[in-house]
């Protein structure tokens, strides 16, 4: 897929590969303790950030690429990070992630992104499922998923090992048939 692919966009957002000079603006959300308060990594340091960004970039050249770690842009300014990839080729399932600077939050672009990341999933990468997992106080994610028609299938305790602690996660997912019946809703209604 290489250098040359390209992403559907969203109503205001727009999808790219990671290029280095992107650094700086990864950073400014990475870094911050309230933003990676839910997540498995981070707080970053700039290291941390540097090889990110850098992993990213290299990970577009390869062929047979199974993960996207794309920037979410609006008006040419990246506010923050999105992915998908593949949890299973043999049984056609992915797997979805997010992360915006928090002077977006709030204005639906992480639902706009999930969206799009469906598309690529069930479209390009012709997934049959999508998962997603979030920690149970993660309120703002779990509306994300819930809006994006996610249904949530259950929760694993003491799933992850974060930061020295034992977390919870609550898994959801969507197949193809519920995302193309929610799109054929939309476009009816």
């Amino acid at each position: 897929m290489g250098l040359s692919m390209s992403y559907p966009c969203g109503p205001r957002l727009s999808f790219r590969d990671f290029a280095t000079a992107d650094i700086s603006a990864v950073h400014e959300y990475a870094s911050d303790p309230e933003v990676t308060r839910w997540s498995t990594w981070g707080p970053n340091t700039l290291e941390q950030t540097i090889a990110f960004v850098e992993d990213a970039a290299h990970a577009q050249l390869k062929a047979d690429r199974t993960a996207f770690s794309l920037a979410a842009v609006l008006d040419e300014k990246v506010i923050g990070s999105v992915g998908i990839w593949t949890t299973d080729p043999h049984d056609s399932n992915g797997e979805i992630g997010y992360t915006f600077h928090p002077a977006y939050w709030g204005n639906s672009y992480a639902t706009e992104a999930v969206s799009t990341l469906l598309r690529i999933g069930f479209d390009t990468l012709q997934f049959a499922r999508i998962g997603a997992t979030c920690h149970p106080g993660n309120i703002g994610s779990i509306r994300v998923l819930e809006k994006s028609g996610f249904t949530l299938e259950g929760r694993l305790r003491s799933h992850r090992l974060v930061r020295g602690d034992r977390r919870d996660s609550l898994v959801y997912s969507i197949l193809r048939e519920e995302h193309a019946g929610t799109l054929a809703e939309t476009t009816a209604g």
